[in-house]
């Protein structure tokens, strides 16, 4: 068994890659995704990548798969009739929230849709207090009535909640018991299982956003599954997490809400990987599909990892890397709004009918149009020949909006280009700007199946100086399942002021953490010596309301470990907020654990210098009209595959490969690295 897969399932197309971990051959596949039925999609393209490898099914060791099912189906509410059973006089906390307007001075701003309306939501007797402690015993009568009447409602799924189950678990884990006899063919989940943090109206979002999809991951789960042991692969697959590992599908199917940003993270994984290994350990991922452009901030190395995300208007407590995204992909969708102002997204295309240029009946422009009509793109094919499209289709497009906007032709396509790398530029700023980093500090890492045709304007609108364009930009992600580690993440809330009375607690917690730690890597069957574990404790001054991770290093010298979070702590508010206060008080909020167990992965090895002519890689020339000049320019196109270590070229050029097309600008220069990035300066 020797072949490795990846397999990333974007909302446009869907990547693979196989790696073989004998000889070291790699071969990459892309093809359209079946938005329908994604598990279509997936299987034909590892089928197809596995006949093109001349590989045997039965000889794949591991097959990771990177998935936006969650994502799509919670943003499209898409997910199945749910329950809450919650808290005596707490059921209406899910809609009142945090009473915080999305836009502070839009008056006519709209809530997101509730996920449970109110007469599926009941609450049962029962009440802890602040400490745990019991102050009401669970009604376990009034919990089987609720039930029943749920039942009668024709819920799918379920989700309990109660206040201050975070400290004390029993009786939710209670309930679940009660409820699986009551309801035994329904989802059910419990906060205290899915979150077990603070903050009642987050952890209840959650919980309730798991129960809203697991029946939807757990269907999508079975037809993949059968799709691939039909296929004849043997081995377990393994599913993506926000937070870069990985997971087995039946974790994935008990909590797909952890799965929420499944499909980019593990191209920020690969991008960790190439980057560092390329000597660039300061870079801004820029991942661009076909519906929205996904952004990370890596600072030595390594991706900042955040405990909580809005998705779709819903707070979600899990752990992810701190990945920002804009609805500007390829397939976004060019419109004048109603004050006669250009806009472009976040309203996609997608898959099907696509953009204009696919004849699928779409009239209206897109992103992908534009640079047809600009001669960025190929005017006749793209994934290398396998998908046709027709110029005279998105000129046609485009010219409906020029029309409107009372521009020409190639001012209007250039004009979507400016707006979405505007708005591609305003994702970066968020995670940069806004966080006490300097984007012209950092290499852009720019990848997806457009990252690499729109990184060089957008370098330009941030003043940043380099871009990489790693080998295989357009199924990075799916490489990135081959560069990823099995991770789970624990957490226990703990107040408690920052103080030598602090630290038995501190530790306390983290060997509970450590038990669970190390119950789940028996679980997973990790190796001993394949084991490794992180911890972080969340900090904030007196009366604060936001925290922030610090690293925790303990050799268990009291004193060290209290300088080292305090230090640790300081450092980190610093950077973010740009002060400190020296006598302030220091508040504990979570420690948190992240079991890892590390897996086999591809190797990145230096590639020396090629000895053949870079003209041997020059397959033709296209004009391509460019602002600069307001005109047509002819420019060199150059095979990827035909391009070497060693290699450099001047701008303006058109690198085009099977999963990507590179711009590179009249101003800048062009080389190919040991690890065959292209990297691109300007002059």
């Amino acid at each position: 068994m020797v072949w490795r897969i990846g397999v990333d399932s974007g909302g446009t197309f869907t990547d693979v890659c196989l790696f073989n971990d004998k000889t070291g051959e790699s071969h990459v596949w892309k093809l359209s995704s079946t938005p329908a039925d994604p598990s279509i999609g997936i299987a034909d393209g590892i089928a197809q990548a596995l006949e093109r490898a001349g590989a045997n099914p039965a000889d794949v060791s591991f097959l990771g798969h990177g998935t936006t099912v969650a994502t799509n189906a919670l943003i499209q509410l898409r997910g199945v009739p749910t329950g809450l059973i919650t808290t005596d006089g707490f059921r209406d906390l899910l809609e009142i929230g945090r009473q915080k307007r999305p836009h502070l001075y839009d008056t006519q701003a709209m809530k997101p849709t509730v996920l449970v309306p109110r007469v599926l939501r009941k609450g049962v007797v029962e009440r802890l207090r602040h400490d745990g402690s019991v102050d009401l015993a669970l009604d376990e009568t009034g919990l089987r009535q609720a039930a029943r009447d749920l039942a009668k409602e024709g819920i799918q799924s379920l989700a309990v909640c109660f206040l201050y189950s975070f400290r004390n678990g029993e009786h939710e884990q209670r309930a679940l018991a009660i409820l699986k006899e009551e309801l035994p063919d329904i989802f059910i989940c419990a906060s205290s299982d899915v979150a077990p943090e603070f903050r009642e109206f987050e952890r209840m979002s959650t919980v309730v956003v798991n129960a809203y999809l697991g029946p939807v991951m757990q269907r999508y789960i079975q037809r993949l599954y059968s799709r691939i042991k039909d296929l004849g692969i043997k081995v377990e697959p393994k599913l993506t997490q926000s937070n870069g590992g990985i997971i087995s599908f039946d974790t994935a199917a008990s909590l797909p809400v952890r799965t929420i940003l499944s499909g980019p993270t593990t191209g920020v994984v690969a991008a960790q990987a190439i980057s560092k290994r390329a000597g660039y350990p300061n870079v801004i991922t820029f991942d661009v599909g076909g519906t929205s452009s996904d952004v990370a901030l890596l600072t030595n190395g390594l991706c900042a990892q955040a405990n909580q995300t809005d998705a779709g208007g819903y707070p979600i407590k899990a752990p992810m890397l701190d990945i920002h995204a804009v609805g500007a992909g390829g397939g976004s969708i060019a419109y004048v709004d109603n004050g006669g102002l250009l806009k472009v997204g976040p309203r996609s295309a997608g898959a099907d009918p696509g953009p204009a240029c696919y004849g699928k009946g779409n009239e209206e422009p897109t992103v992908t149009d534009a640079n047809i009509v600009l001669g960025t793109l190929d005017a006749g094919t793209l994934l290398g020949g396998r998908l046709t499209v027709r110029r005279e289709l998105a000129e046609a497009a485009v010219k409906r909006l020029a029309d409107r906007l009372g521009l020409g032709v190639m001012e209007a396509a250039q004009g979507i280009i400016a707006v979405v790398t505007a708005n591609m530029a305003k994702a970066i700023r968020v995670i940069s700007v806004q966080r006490g980093h300097d984007p012209r500090e950092y290499a852009l890492f720019a990848f997806g199946g457009a990252g690499p045709l729109h990184a060089a304007r957008l370098a330009q609108e941030l003043d940043m100086k380099r871009v990489i364009v790693p080998k295989a930009p357009g199924i990075l992600c799916a490489m990135g399942l081959l560069l990823t580690d099995l991770r789970t993440d624990l957490m226990q809330t703990q107040f408690q002021e920052l103080g030598a009375d602090a630290v038995p607690a501190i530790r306390a917690t983290f060997a509970r953490l450590k038990r669970d730690a190390d119950a789940w890597f028996e679980e997973e069957r990790v190796a001993r010596d394949a084991q490794a574990v992180e911890m972080l404790v969340d900090m904030r001054y007196a009366g604060q309301n936001y925290e922030l991770s610090v690293p925790l290093q303990d050799d268990g010298d009291d004193a060290a470990l209290l300088a080292g979070l305090t230090a640790g702590f300081e450092k980190a508010h610093q950077r973010q907020y740009g002060f400190v206060v020296p006598k302030e008080r220091i508040e504990i909020v979570t420690c948190r654990l992240a079991a890892i167990g590390k897996t086999p992965k591809i190797a990145l090895p230096d590639i020396p210098p090629g000895t053949e002519d870079i003209a041997a890689a020059v397959t033709g020339a296209r004009d391509v009209w460019f602002p600069e000049t307001g005109s047509w320019t002819p420019v060199p196109v150059y095979a990827r595959t035909g391009l070497r270590s060693g290699h450099a070229f001047e701008g303006p050029a058109i690198v085009e490969q099977m999963d990507a097309t590179t711009l590179v600008l009249p101003n800048m220069s062009a080389r190919v690295d040991t690890q065959e990035n292209i990297i691109l300066e300007f002059k």
